[in-house]
């Protein structure tokens, strides 16, 4: 990504002054974020500066100060504490931040999806209709594993989005979204899904200084029929071939809310010797990833690295660290988009891939109301880098 903010040249006038209002379970992000905003707009050079329409331009901070306070009752309300009259505001939100607590009743009580989800509705309340426009950007989309019907069920990622949209929500810009098909539910509004396939890559060229890069000591894997359009759009932009498991379930039972999986059926080339990448958009409790490598071990792979966007480990990270002892893993992949434990950080099988520089990118660019497109498909600048690592360079 280089010196890539010289070369997006944003002469156009901006939709509002720039306001950032990231909520308490994405600060250290929306700090960031800013951090990037604050000192690429410093550096800008543009004639129009001194004009009217740039007025705010450039600040020591596009942070706007917003809480949630709550009652004894665990009930809340929303505040924002300056004016917000002609914004254009980004609002950040991580649903799956499980760390932060409130008192219920002097019980403490941990926030779940709904309490964020809720929290955010309360800040878009609180601006009132004043702003310019609102983008709501939230990397792990709320509710999007309730993305179909089957019989009787709530279909509640869709009505969060018709929901958001109804109070004034311009746009939606999410990360790796579990079916992009959701959008349907808004089809008039603005909803964007972003991949992080660049900074994967660069986190493990990064990390890793011996990879082959080519079809015969590399694989990319989906561990399920839903996630191939990612594994496709990897192994195309590297040049490599892929491979996918077919889940074959038991659907006579539920447990824990689904249909157990009976086996991991293997449909691919050959795997002996080869490095494996095993992208998929969750890594949950982690069970389905670590039976696939072990799946793929018992074919003589050879070393596997996991891309996920967002990292839950729902069940803890023993597994992860017992499945890199034994040798069956060797790198897993995620990003900050969404809360991340300090034990997670720590571990040595972990790399951590940051996204705030890829969402600053996009918040500048679409405060100047320009395309974002080249941002969304990150194919040229992942052949640069992986042309560098190959001719030694990074």
């Amino acid at each position: 990504m280089g010196n890539r903010e010289e070369k997006r040249n944003l002469e156009t006038i901006p939709v509002g002054s720039l306001g950032i209002i990231p909520l308490e379970g994405c600060k250290s992000l929306g700090e960031k974020v800013n951090g990037y905003l604050v000192k690429w707009r410093a550096e800008r050079e543009s004639e129009h500066k001194g004009s009217l329409a740039f007025n705010g331009y450039q600040r020591d901070s596009y942070l706007l100060n917003a809480k949630v306070p709550r009652f004894g009752s665990g009930e809340a309300k929303g505040m924002i504490m300056q004016s917000t009259r002609g914004y254009d505001l980004y609002l950040l939100v991580d649903v799956c931040n499980h760390s932060l607590t409130y008192s219920l009743c002097g019980q403490e009580n941990h926030m779940s999806p709904d309490d964020h989800y809720q929290d955010l509705k309360r800040i878009i309340a609180a601006v009132g209709g004043k702003a310019r426009r609102i983008t709501v950007i939230m990397p792990f989309l709320y509710e999007s594993r309730q993305h179909k019907r089957s019989s009787r069920e709530s279909l509640d990622c869709a009505l969060a989005l018709q929901e958001l949209v109804s109070m004034g929500v311009d746009n939606i810009i999410t990360f790796d979204a579990h079916d992009p098909r959701v959008q349907n539910a808004i089809p008039l509004h603005g909803f964007e899904t972003v991949q992080p396939a660049y900074q994967f890559i660069k986190g493990l060229l990064k990390n890793q200084k011996d990879l082959t890069i080519d079809s015969d000591h590399m694989m990319v894997i989906s561990p399920d029929e839903g996630g191939m359009k990612r594994a496709i759009y990897i192994a195309n932009v590297l040049g490599l071939d892929m491979g996918m498991f077919y889940k074959r379930r038991d659907y006579t039972q539920v447990v824990n809310g689904r249909n157990p999986i009976i086996a991991h059926e293997f449909l691919g080339t050959d795997v002996e010797g080869k490095d494996m990448i095993i992208i998929d958009d969750m890594i949950s409790s982690g069970e389905s990833v670590l039976e696939v490598a072990a799946a793929l071990k018992k074919r003589k792979a050879n070393r596997i690295y996991v891309f996920s966007t967002f990292g839950l480990f729902t069940g803890g990270l023993e597994k992860f660290d017992s499945a890199y002892e034994k040798g069956i893993i060797t790198r897993v992949l995620t990003t900050n988009l969404i809360y991340q434990t300090p034990s997670l950080l720590q571990r040595e099988w972990y790399i951590d891939c940051d996204m705030s520089k890829y969402i600053a990118y996009i918040v500048d660019t679409l405060n100047h109301d320009s395309s974002i497109s080249d941002l969304l498909n990150p194919s040229e600048r992942i052949r640069a880098i992986v042309d560098k690592y190959k001719n030694g360079e990074s």
